[in-house]
Protein backbone atom coordinates (compact mmCIF):
# COMPACT_ATOMS: atom_id res chain seq x y z
CA UNK A 1 0.00 0.00 0.00
CA UNK A 2 1.14 3.49 -0.20
CA UNK A 3 1.95 6.11 1.47
CA UNK A 4 -0.84 8.25 1.20
CA UNK A 5 -3.46 5.38 1.10
CA UNK A 6 -2.11 4.04 4.44
CA UNK A 7 -2.25 7.85 6.11
CA UNK A 8 -6.21 7.80 4.20
CA UNK A 9 -6.83 4.56 6.17
CA UNK A 10 -5.72 5.34 8.99
CA UNK A 11 -7.13 8.90 9.23
CA UNK A 12 -10.71 7.11 8.70
CA UNK A 13 -9.89 4.59 11.52
CA UNK A 14 -8.73 7.35 14.05
CA UNK A 15 -12.11 9.74 12.33
CA UNK A 16 -14.43 6.65 12.87
CA UNK A 17 -13.32 6.05 16.84
CA UNK A 18 -13.05 10.20 17.85
CA UNK A 19 -16.35 12.23 16.98
CA UNK A 20 -14.50 15.53 17.83
CA UNK A 21 -11.48 15.11 15.23
CA UNK A 22 -11.79 17.04 11.74
CA UNK A 23 -10.33 16.47 8.81
CA UNK A 24 -8.63 19.31 7.53
CA UNK A 25 -5.71 20.39 5.11
CA UNK A 26 -3.56 22.64 7.05
CA UNK A 27 -0.17 24.35 6.09
CA UNK A 28 -0.03 22.79 2.55
CA UNK A 29 -1.18 18.97 3.61
CA UNK A 30 -3.45 16.51 4.36
CA UNK A 31 -4.22 16.65 8.59
CA UNK A 32 -6.59 16.02 11.20
CA UNK A 33 -7.24 18.50 14.03
CA UNK A 34 -8.55 18.17 17.03
CA UNK A 35 -10.21 21.20 19.22
CA UNK A 36 -8.63 23.36 16.32
CA UNK A 37 -4.97 21.90 16.50
CA UNK A 38 -3.27 20.28 14.24
CA UNK A 39 -2.58 16.46 15.84
CA UNK A 40 -1.61 14.44 12.74
CA UNK A 41 -0.48 15.13 9.16
CA UNK A 42 0.64 13.58 5.88
CA UNK A 43 4.19 15.62 4.05
CA UNK A 44 5.95 13.81 1.34
CA UNK A 45 5.85 10.32 2.16
CA UNK A 46 5.62 10.59 5.84
CA UNK A 47 3.30 10.76 8.48
CA UNK A 48 3.97 13.90 10.93
CA UNK A 49 2.72 13.34 14.88
CA UNK A 50 2.50 15.95 17.43
CA UNK A 51 3.74 14.54 20.60
CA UNK A 52 4.82 16.32 23.05
CA UNK A 53 5.60 13.91 25.56
CA UNK A 54 9.30 13.88 25.35
CA UNK A 55 10.20 10.47 26.15
CA UNK A 56 7.46 9.41 23.06
CA UNK A 57 8.99 11.72 20.60
CA UNK A 58 12.56 10.09 21.36
CA UNK A 59 10.87 6.78 20.63
CA UNK A 60 9.70 8.17 17.44
CA UNK A 61 12.97 10.13 16.61
CA UNK A 62 14.65 6.86 17.49
CA UNK A 63 13.14 4.88 14.09
CA UNK A 64 15.38 4.99 11.14
CA UNK A 65 14.99 7.78 9.10
CA UNK A 66 12.53 9.54 11.21
CA UNK A 67 12.90 13.20 12.00
CA UNK A 68 12.04 16.84 13.76
CA UNK A 69 9.36 17.81 11.37
CA UNK A 70 10.84 20.58 8.83
CA UNK A 71 8.11 21.16 5.79
CA UNK A 72 10.64 24.44 4.72
CA UNK A 73 13.59 22.97 5.08
CA UNK A 74 14.93 25.69 6.28
CA UNK A 75 16.58 24.12 9.98
CA UNK A 76 13.80 25.75 11.69
CA UNK A 77 11.61 21.98 12.44
CA UNK A 78 8.87 22.28 14.75
CA UNK A 79 9.79 21.01 18.28
CA UNK A 80 7.30 18.52 19.33
CA UNK A 81 6.47 16.82 15.71
CA UNK A 82 7.90 13.46 14.16
CA UNK A 83 8.28 12.92 10.36
CA UNK A 84 8.04 8.97 10.37
CA UNK A 85 8.84 7.91 6.63
CA UNK A 86 6.77 4.94 5.14
CA UNK A 87 8.85 2.06 5.36
CA UNK A 88 7.31 2.56 9.47
CA UNK A 89 4.15 2.61 8.12
CA UNK A 90 3.24 -0.55 10.48
CA UNK A 91 3.98 1.72 13.41
CA UNK A 92 1.48 4.95 11.99
CA UNK A 93 -1.43 4.01 13.87
CA UNK A 94 -0.19 3.82 17.38
CA UNK A 95 2.21 7.18 16.78
CA UNK A 96 -1.32 8.53 15.77
CA UNK A 97 -2.97 7.38 19.24
CA UNK A 98 0.06 9.05 20.89
CA UNK A 99 -0.78 11.94 19.37
CA UNK A 100 -4.77 11.90 20.13
CA UNK A 101 -4.00 11.36 24.01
Amino acid sequence: MDAQARFDEIVDDVLAKNGDLEKTQMMGMPSVKRNGKLVVGFWKDTMVFKLPDAARREQALALDGAALFDPGGRGRPFKEWVAVPHRHADRWPALADQALE
